[in-house]
């Protein structure tokens, strides 16, 4: 890939505007990365070999073969030769990764405290440690440990400093108004999604769900953003990037598989603008003066305002000022001084008494930047 094209990939995509195509690299991926620009990507999903050090083959109790992963690139002769193998891969998605960018590594307990510990030798900055319960997982056959429920993942911005992608509003929105947990329910990859070969077996042992690399993506990049998978497998990352409106590099060095991800990413449609018009950010909202409630007559002054408690009451100014008792301020400054807080956001604090109850007055500003938005479109 060259470098005009990872530039091109890396600009800002607006809304029916091309995003470049997803691909599959074939071949190592230390050396794969080598090869891209340094800074040129906005997110990484890792899902490295775990080293799960399987010794002889699993029966179930009927003595039916469990079909364990016992593939050639999941073997290492030392926890020394892995650490290295994870250094050197780490160090190079390190230089690809944009200084804002950020990087998910997901593990089992063979390998992911071993990576976690990498990754902060490194230089990254880790943000959360997210588990992936199985509603489904395999049971364990043997009877001498707990069944293996879960997957853990390290999600870790470049360093301190980056200000990296996260997606609050839409994950808090498309949980029931709740803050989005670091314990994930999701099933693992099963049925139609499952890639299967021509004798109907599974073509990849580790497939990972689509739905748990959908939530990944959507938390945590931004549509038309470079998105790397240097470990890319059955290609799910690349098939829900194009799906999502983001472009994936995934670098894979087994022919089968890379075969089979790009006869899967070639089905694979992309949703429409509508469907993937981002959550504006309260933050990034525009600025509405208290005042402008006021101006607009949707608060008349002589009004008082409450707290969802109904423990504190402020009267309104004309000027756009609240008066508690002797003090006199603005929304936040009154509504702090009322808790005795270091600070306070006025809009949520303080409630408008209605026929239907008690209802923030952060509901008065949402119309106003709705009438903003109406104006400007």
């Amino acid at each position: 890939m060259s470098n005009s094209v990872l530039r091109t990939q890396a600009r800002v995509v607006a809304p029916g505007m091309d995003i470049p195509e997803s691909r599959i690299l074939l071949g190592d991926c230390i050396a794969e990365m080598d090869k891209l620009p340094a800074a040129s990507v906005d997110l990484i999903f890792a899902d490295p070999p775990y080293n799960l050090q399987l010794q002889g083959s699993l029966h179930r109790p009927d003595q039916s073969l469990v079909d364990a992963v016992d593939d050639e690139w999941d073997q290492f002769a030392s926890f020394e030769a892995y650490d290295a193998f994870t250094r050197a891969w780490l160090s190079a998605t390190r230089r690809v990764l944009k200084p804002n960018g950020a990087i998910w590594v997901i593990g089992s307990y063979r390998n992911i405290f071993r990576v976690g510990t990498i990754l902060q030798d490194l230089g990254f900055w880790i943000l959360n440690d997210v588990v992936w319960r199985k509603n489904n997982p395999m049971p364990n056959f043997r009877g001498r440990r707990f069944t293996n429920a879960h997957e853990t993942m390290i999600w870790a911005s470049r360093s301190a400093d980056s200000k990296y992608t996260f997606n609050y509003e839409a994950m808090k929105a498309g949980n029931e108004d709740l803050q989005l947990r670091s314990d994930w329910l999701l099933p693992i990859c099963n049925g139609g999604e499952r890639l299967k070969d021509k004798n109907g077996r599974k073509v990849h042992p580790t497939q990972k769900p689509e739905a748990l690399i959908a939530r990944v993506l959507l938390s945590s990049s931004k549509r038309g953003d470079v998105v790397l998978d240097p470990f890319s497998g059955s290609g799910t990352t690349a098939a829900v990037c194009k799906r999502f409106g983001r472009t994936c590099i995934g670098i894979e060095r087994d022919p089968e598989y890379a075969a089979a991800s790009r006869d899967r990413l070639a089905g694979v449609e992309t949703l429409s603008d509508d469907a993937l018009a981002p959550v504006p950010a309260k933050r990034e909202a525009p600025r509405v003066a208290f005042s402008s409630v006021l101006e607009r007559g949707l608060i008349e002054p002589g009004v008082r305002l409450t707290d969802a408690k109904r423990r504190f009451q402020a009267l309104v100014r004309a000027d756009g000022t609240l008066a508690f008792g002797n003090i006199i301020g603005s929304i936040h400054k009154v509504g702090a001084l009322a808790q005795e807080a270091e600070a306070c956001n006025g809009w949520t604090f303080w409630h408008l008494e209605t026929p239907k109850g008690l209802s923030p007055i952060d509901d008065l500003r949402s119309v106003i930047r709705a009438e903003m938005a109406g104006l400007s479109a």
